[in-house]
């Protein structure tokens, strides 16, 4: 028979393990792309030999006018998942974006983890940086990537009531901490191989911008990006991100 004190550790860690439990579960559901326990977001359907090339945290005055050069050397057209405050300090280059043929999607105004945010916080958010998108570009605005792919579903939410569909992604390096562009192409080719293999499409995730300031250097995510298109081109059809999406006819 167990003491009280044995019994008072046994509940003790028993509710530990449980909070550990409960914690690593939310944080899976909320944090993980391939997670869709708190509710559905596009990632990538079954079509071998399909490639969207999407970028987040732009737009960037030092690199992303580099690499829409680029996408336009390739005759690519990619989804660029804008940050609202970054947009509207560079209309002209949103602009930009928006008439080479690009998609454009909301990536929230400031970048935070909206998994752990409130709902005021949340709608202000998503709703902020639709009406700045919009109003520079005249397009309304479809999809939405939350920044770090934290989600709750609160968060889905407020994103279907704004008429956008959620996006996460199925291939992604830490790309905006490697300064190898050879590493962040190479990591990414084995991965698009490998879904390949499984008979997948590849929704890839590069970055532009980023999130702590505007004109972060994106230079080894700009050349990786050449380096796919290069690869890839003659092989596979780069897509956006809608022409994955069930909801459109």
């Amino acid at each position: 028979m167990l003491s009280p004190l044995q019994t008072g550790l046994s509940v003790g860690l028993g509710a530990l393990a449980g909070a550990g439990l409960a914690a690593g579960g939310f944080a899976y559901a909320a944090m993980w792309p391939a997670s869709e326990i708190f509710g559905w977001a596009l990632k990538a359907p079954p079509r071998p030999g399909e490639l969207a090339l999407t970028f987040d945290d732009g737009p960037n005055p030092a690199w992303t006018p580099r690499l829409l050069d680029i996408l336009n050397i390739h005759n690519v057209r990619a989804t660029f998942f804008l940050v609202g405050k970054y947009a509207e300090a560079e209309p002209e280059l949103t602009r930009r974006i928006a008439r080479e043929g690009h998609l454009l999607g909301n990536h929230s105004w400031s970048h935070p983890n909206l998994a752990i945010k409130s709902a005021a916080k949340v709608d202000d958010e998503l709703l902020r940086t639709c009406k700045t998108l919009q109003d520079i570009t005249g397009q309304r605005i479809k999809y939405f990537r939350p920044p770090f792919g934290g989600r709750r579903p609160r968060v889905l939410r407020a994103a279907l009531e704004l008429d956008m569909t959620p996006v996460l992604w199925n291939a992604i390096t830490t790309d905006w901490r490697e300064p190898s562009a050879d590493r962040i192409a190479e990591r990414l080719m084995r991965r698009i191989d490998h879904l390949e293999r499984l008979y997948w499409a590849t929704n890839i995730v590069l970055h532009d911008g980023g999130h702590l300031k505007l004109g972060a250097n994106r230079e080894p995510s700009v050349q990786a990006a050449g380096q796919i298109l290069a690869k890839y081109k003659h092989t596979h059809r780069f897509v956006t991100v809608d022409a994955w999406d069930p909801t459109v006819t």
